[in-house]
């Protein structure tokens, strides 16, 4: 029997979806369940939304109320007195304090971090890497308070040696002048801030590189790239995005610190060219420092400065988003 075309009946085309079921798919709730978990999704992104815009509509009233009575400017005042007849306080010194110390923290974490993760997830034995993730785990879970006396107890006496090597061969540069005195200064609250963050941003970045597809090392390594060279061109440039996400997390934990910076810190309102002189501060600091001996109107003030803390998180949370928006072809989704 002779078969031809003729008698092939081809499928018929399925049939369309009306444009109400068009729409009803487009919003991603077809079934009851997914209506709900919908609500549900949809409603705490709002609540979180509201949460937000009621704290800054609060720090924003109750910083226009102190600063409205500020005698001297805000922004760059060297003083911080609310209990006089004429008050005046400024936040440059806190500023100041709260960005050098979190750079001085972020400098020694992250290539410390990121190196740590690199060798737990591509040098070490298996038997080796999970004892000492699970160690830097418990660190990530070690109390701020518990960091600061381990800093005022153990980390501050030991610094003398450091402050007086960097003395002897760096005083030239400026930032490393040391008068002597306790090492209660920004470089040392900026190691401690570097010792807390560190193990948030190796679990982190430990993940993102655990993330890495298995096909792009082994496709390196078949090209004849060593073990280094497979890490810079398949591993980093993969978790790159995570990696900064894991230092904005660190970055977050040391701008807003506060009982392990005021533990070690000997503050003052003067702003010092030497990182290595006691004095300075921070905004969390001189918040938990004077919060409980003010009044109201001291009060308003302290949240006039924690009103400027809560801007500084929000543009450096928005220069990250920027940041790893800009590299998102390396993030593990785009893989």
């Amino acid at each position: 029997m002779d078969i031809t075309t003729k008698n092939i009946q081809t499928p018929p085309p399925p049939p369309q979806p009306t444009v109400a079921e068009r729409k009803r798919n487009a919003r991603g709730a077809t079934r009851p369940g997914d209506r709900v978990f919908l609500g549900l999704a949809r409603g705490s992104g709002i609540f979180l939304l509201v949460i937000m815009a009621a704290i800054a509509v609060f720090l924003t009233w109750r910083a226009a109320v102190a600063i409205s009575k500020d005698e001297g400017n805000f922004l760059t005042t060297f003083e911080w007195n609310t209990a006089g007849t004429e008050p005046v306080f400024g936040i440059a010194v806190l500023a100041y304090g709260t960005i050098i110390s979190s750079i001085i923290a972020m400098v020694i974490a992250v290539p410390v971090a990121v190196a740590i993760a690199l060798f737990l997830t591509h040098y070490a034995p298996r038997k080796l890497s999970g004892p000492i993730a699970y160690v830097i785990d418990l660190l990530a879970a070690v109390p701020s308070i518990v960091y600061g006396l381990w800093g005022a107890l153990i980390l501050v006496p030991h610094m003398d040696g450091l402050f007086g090597w960097l003395n002897d061969y760096f005083s030239w540069t400026g930032i490393f002048d040391w008068e002597g005195g306790a090492p209660r200064s920004m470089l040392t609250v900026g190691i401690l801030l570097a010792i807390m963050i560190l193990p948030i941003i190796t679990n982190v970045s430990r993940e993102v590189f655990k993330q890495v597809p298995q096909m792009h090392e082994e496709a390196a390594l078949a090209l004849g790239a060593t073990r280094w060279e497979v890490i810079r061109m398949a591993v980093l440039p993969f978790g790159r995005s995570g990696v900064i996400s894991a230092s904005m997390l660190g970055l977050g934990r040391a701008l807003g610190e506060t009982m392990a910076v005021a533990t070690v810190l000997s503050p003052d309102f003067l702003i010092h060219g030497s990182l290595l002189n006691p004095g300075g501060g921070t905004f969390a600091q001189n918040i938990a420092s004077k919060f409980g001996e003010a009044d109201e109107f001291g009060r308003d003030a302290l949240i006039a400065s924690g009103l400027v803390l809560f801007v500084i998180t929000l543009l450096v949370n928005g220069a990250a988003r920027a940041i790893i928006a800009r590299r998102k072809e390396y993030s593990g989704a785009n893989a």
